[in-house]
C-alpha cells in the first residue's frame, strides 16, 4: 500500500497528525481497549499557524493518552501541547518547504506509521468484542494461583545471569546442586573463567514471571534454581521472604483486568490467524528460503502490577 503525497498545508497538516499520534504513545492497544476515541465533528480551531490550524481536537485527544493526569492538571497539560502542536506544525510546514515530504526514507517511515495506527485501531476494534469475565470466573482464577493471592509472598531474591553455551547447562546445573552456598557456585563460576552478572533484588509474587513463580514459590530461604536462557543461564537464589497474602476483594480488580486482556489477546490472535489464512502471502528473496512461522507470538505474564 502507497500513499499519495501533496505539498503545503495539506502535507503538512497530514504528516503532524501521524505524529500526533505517536507522540500519543501505544495505548491504542491492549490497555486502551475501553477507551473511546472523540467522535469526529467540526474542527474546532486552537492556534492558527501561518495557513495551518492547530485544533482543539488535537490537543484533547494527546490530553486523554497522558496517563494518570489529574484534572487539575488538564488545562495547563493542554496548554504544554498546543505548543508542542506548534512547534511541530512550524517544523513540519519547513520540511514540506524543502520537500522533505518526498525524501524515499521520510516518505518509508510516514507508510510505517500509518500502517501501525491502522494496524492497532483494527485491534483495538477486534478486541472489544473480549467479554468481562464473571464473579465465578475471576473466584476461580483466585483459587487456582495461591502463589498469586492467598499465600502470597514478597521475595528476596539474588539473580545470577551466567553466560554459557548449551552444553555446560548440565554441569552448571550439578554444581549448583552441589554448592554449599551461592558464594561458593560464584567462587566455581570466577575460577572456570565463565562469565556472569549478578544483582538483588525484592519482588512480589505477581512482579515475577508466571511460568517461574510455581518453581520460586516451592523454594526455602537459601534454595535456588537454575532455567536455560538464550545467553546460558539464570540462577535464582531465594534470599528470603515474608508472606502478604490477598484477599478475593483485593485481587477482583487486577484479576477482571488480566482476564479481559487475555481474551483480548486471544481474540485478537485467532483474527490475525483467520486473515493469514484468508491472505496471498508469497515471500521473496532470500525471505522465501525459509518462510517465517505466521501469527505473531503472544506474550504471557503475570496479572502486572502489584495488587493492594
Amino acid at each position: 500500500m502507497t500513499l499519495s503525497w501533496v505539498s503545503g498545508p495539506a502535507a503538512s497538516k497530514a504528516w503532524r497528525a501521524a505524529v500526533v499520534v505517536l507522540i500519543a504513545g501505544g495505548s491504542l492497544f491492549i490497555a486502551g481497549c475501553g477507551d473511546k476515541p472523540q467522535e469526529a465533528g467540526a474542527s474546532q480551531a486552537a492556534a492558527r499557524v501561518n495557513k495551518a490550524e492547530v485544533s482543539v481536537q488535537e490537543i484533547d485527544f494527546v490530553v486523554q493518552q497522558q496517563r494518570g493526569l489529574r484534572p487539575e492538571q488538564a488545562e495547563a497539560a493542554a496548554r504544554q501541547i498546543l505548543e508542542r502542536l506548534i512547534d511541530q506544525e512550524l517544523s513540519s510546514q519547513k520540511a514540506v518547504d524543502l520537500e522533505l515530504d518526498r525524501d524515499p526514507l521520510v516518505v518509508q517511515q510516514l507508510q510505517a506509521a500509518r500502517r501501525e495506527i491502522l494496524s492497532r485501531a483494527y485491534l483495538q476494534k477486534a478486541g472489544e468484542a473480549a467479554v468481562k469475565p464473571t464473579p465465578e470466573e475471576m473466584a476461580s482464577y483466585y483459587e487456582a494461583n495461591p502463589a498469586l493471592f492467598r499465600e502470597r509472598r514478597i521475595y528476596s531474591l539474588q539473580e545470577i545471569a551466567v553466560e554459557a553455551a548449551p552444553e555446560q547447562i548440565a554441569s552448571l546445573r550439578a554444581q549448583l546442586e552441589r554448592a554449599r552456598s551461592v558464594g561458593d557456585f560464584i567462587e566455581y563460576l570466577r575460577a572456570n573463567d565463565i562469565r556472569f552478572s549478578a544483582n538483588q533484588a525484592v519482588r512480589a509474587a505477581e512482579q515475577l514471571p508466571i511460568a517461574s513463580l510455581g518453581s520460586i514459590a516451592a523454594l526455602k530461604d537459601g534454595q535456588a534454581i537454575l532455567s536455560p536462557t538464550p545467553s546460558g543461564a539464570q540462577v535464582i537464589v531465594l534470599a528470603g521472604s515474608r508472606s502478604e497474602p490477598v484477599t478475593l476483594e483485593q485481587a477482583r480488580p487486577a484479576i477482571e483486568q488480566y482476564l479481559l486482556n487475555s481474551r483480548r489477546r486471544d481474540i485478537i490472535a485467532s483474527d490475525i490467524k483467520v486473515l493469514r489464512g484468508a491472505a496471498s502471502i508469497e515471500y521473496v528473496g532470500k525471505y522465501a528460503e525459509s518462510a517465517a512461522s505466521a501469527p505473531a507470538s503472544e506474550a504471557s505474564g503475570g496479572l502486572g502490577g502489584p495488587l493492594k
